[in-house]
């Protein structure tokens, strides 16, 4: 990128297939027809003004959320190309908004660096809308064309003259495509704040023109420095000196800042090209080679560690850690239809040697926050070995002891985990409904007496101390920690079933915590559901009626009891309130239940959520149950 060549005219459009098999699969091309896919038409629209900036063409991103959930994606960069182009013989506007794989993306010339979705991303969008409309500024001239359904419904005319100069999309979601079309504000307010931190410099402004009426800004000159005292604004950082280095290395731009604190939990999230790769890839894996071996070798220099001692592990090191890199390239290789793994082989390197000089003489020149890593990192590691003798005393236990399952588990008699399912249940009485009430050949019943530690402010080897939780570990058969395979679950559901209450919500969320933080692959792989049981019984003759929520309860009273009183509503507080077969028939019988499928979208919102809510610090705690309980019906924190 040290020779920028910009010529960014009609014949850098490159011209690879048409746009049929999008309304036929959108799946293929967006994920899903649902809110995911629905907030993507605006990712890949804004992804293009992205492009723009990374070319220096582009600092000002305006999105609007119209009252009628239309999307205006307002940028101030080059504007697409209006001559013919030489291939289609159409108009360049037309021929990138109706032929799929039409992008200045597919030629260096034109953009050295682009994200987006292997270049498809607004004809998608096109093909998606029920209509789109793209007005461009450029060469002193305004030109408009209007779409519907991904087929033009006019010609691209000129209709004015302007000193402005980019691109402006307004698009509405079909109806026809899409589940639902109601666009989330904070859901767009995360990514267009993360592509700010990203790109720093770049000014982007959302606001929501419905009936809420929000604005907000995002302005970052201190980019993902910024980012990381952001992910650290509810944890106490053990210094305050960002350690931050951008470098361009063989026609790479590798940037990363660092700043640790004093949780137990490790974050380093990875972009590349923008985009959040999430399973990581070549340069995660080279951050972290880094990263330990830099640390170890300072430690060995500077005789913190003798030399019988061994080497801090990587896990040590990462203790506390929020990190943020980003890595810019041209010819991104993405594992995977979703792009959330980077492959390209040679990145670990580059990333690897970058880190290497740079982190070396930064904990060279600042020995106090070398200090404070290391020492942090020796805790780490004796505390690592504590919870490994605490998990062996266990093993030893349990081979000796022919009852090796926690004495309260009822087992299922079923072997293959596939079929099998473990719940999770709070308190005795509910326990013991939920016993009687179950499949005994593929449910298991583990009760739960009270609420477990709240392991966001401890290490393992003092949560290992918790007969709960230690219960729960050996129930499940995969282990925890340097143990864990999950290829030895015993049960291919976890499935959470607490009461419908405000103490019901917190031990859901302590149990979720311990997931997340000490059982992270059980949650991407899907393992982790919390049971649905209803609100409400309504009798009505002989007639009974289960409600899951206080909207259904309306709808139930207008449409199939009426307004009469001649009705009994029993208001359920706790799953001891209910009888067996009640429990079996409304929460348990998988041809009738409701259970919700636990899901992390975004590991950086999952992280900020559970440090809010389960951290040392209260004022935020208090902000967010005030901003998000008016968001459900019944409280579920």
């Amino acid at each position: 990128m040290s020779e920028k060549i910009r010529n960014y005219g009609a014949d850098q459009i490159k011209v690879l297939e048409g746009l049929e098999p999008v309304r036929k699969r959108p799946g293929m091309y967006i994920g899903s027809t649902g809110l995911r896919g629905l907030h993507h038409l605006v990712y890949e629209v804004v992804d293009n003004s992205i492009d723009e900036a990374l070319e220096g063409e582009c600092d000002k991103i305006i999105v609007t959320i119209n009252e009628d959930n239309s999307v205006k994606v307002e940028d101030n960069g080059s504007g697409i190309p209006t001559e013919e182009h030489p291939k289609t013989k159409k108009s360049t506007v037309e021929t990138v908004l109706t032929v799929l794989h039409a992008g200045g993306k597919f030629d260096s010339d034109a953009y050295k660096v682009s994200g987006g979705l292997h270049g498809v991303g607004v004809s998608v969008v096109n093909a998606l809308s029920e209509w789109l409309e793209v007005e461009v500024y450029r060469d002193g001239k305004i030109h408009k064309q209007r779409f519907a359904r991904g087929a033009k419904t006019t010609e691209l005319e000129e209709i004015g003259k302007t000193r402005k100069q980019g691109t402006t999309i307004t698009f509405k979601p079909d109806y026809e495509i899409f589940e639902e079309i109601d666009y989330d504000f904070n859901t767009l307010q995360h990514r267009l704040r993360e592509l700010a931190f990203l790109n720093k410099g770049v000014e982007i402004i959302l606001e929501d023109k419905r009936e809420e009426k929000r604005k907000e800004r995002y302005h970052y000159e201190g980019g993902i420095k910024e980012f990381v005292k952001y992910l650290n604004k509810n944890k106490k950082p053990l210094h305050n000196k960002i350690i931050y280095k951008e470098v361009e290395n063989k026609n790479n731009i590798i940037e990363y800042a660092i700043q640790y604190t004093d949780a137990y939990s490790e974050g380093i999230y990875t972009f590349a090209n923008n985009i959040n790769t999430q399973e990581g890839g070549t340069h995660l894996s080279g951050f972290k080679a880094s990263l330990t071996r830099v640390v170890n070798d300072y430690a060995r220099k500077n005789n913190v560690l003798k030399e019988k001692d061994e080497n801090l592990k990587g896990e040590d090191i990462r203790e506390g850690i929020t990190a943020i890199l980003s890595v810019k390239l041209q010819d991104p290789q993405f594992e995977g239809q979703t792009k959330t793994k980077l492959g390209n082989s040679d990145m670990r390197g580059i990333v690897e040697s970058t880190i290497n000089e740079h982190l070396t003489y930064f904990l060279d020149e600042n020995p106090q926050v070398a200090k404070y890593i290391i020492e942090k990192a020796v805790r780490s590691a004796k505390a690592r070995e504590a919870a490994r003798k605490a998990r062996e005393l266990t093993r030893r236990k349990n081979a000796l002891d022919s009852m090796a399952l926690p004495g309260k588990l009822a087992d299922c008699s079923e072997k293959d985990p596939a079929l099998c399912e473990i719940y999770l249940v709070e308190g005795d009485s509910a326990g013991g409904s939920a016993k009687q009430g179950r499949d005994r050949r593929t449910q298991a019943i583990l009760p739960l007496r009270g609420k477990i530690l709240n392991v966001e402010k401890a290490r393992l080897n003092r949560i290992l101390n918790y007969e709960e939780i230690r219960s729960m570990i050996t129930a499940f058969g995969c282990g925890i920690g340097e143990d864990f395979d999950i290829n030895s679950l015993r049960y291919s559901k976890i499935i959470i079933m607490t009461d419908a209450d405000v103490d019901g919500a917190h031990i859901r969320t302590l149990l979720l915590t311990f997931f997340y933080r000490y059982m992270r692959p059980l949650v991407d792989n899907g393992n982790i559901y919390i049971a649905q049981p209803p609100l409400y019984k309504i009798q009505k003759g002989r007639k009974e009626y289960y409600v899951y929520s206080d909207k259904e309860l309306e709808k139930l009273l207008d449409e199939e009891v009426g307004r009469d009183s001649n009705y009994g509503l029993q208001r359920y507080k706790g799953l001891g309130e209910m009888n067996p077969e009640q429990l079996w028939d409304t929460t348990m019988n998988p041809e009738e239940r409701v259970v919700l499928q636990v899901e992390v979208e975004d590991a950086l919102e999952a992280d900020e959520i559970f440090t809010t809510l389960m951290g040392d610090k209260v004022e935020p705690r208090r902000e967010f149950i005030e901003q998000n309980a008016k968001y459900v019906s019944n409280l579920d924190i």
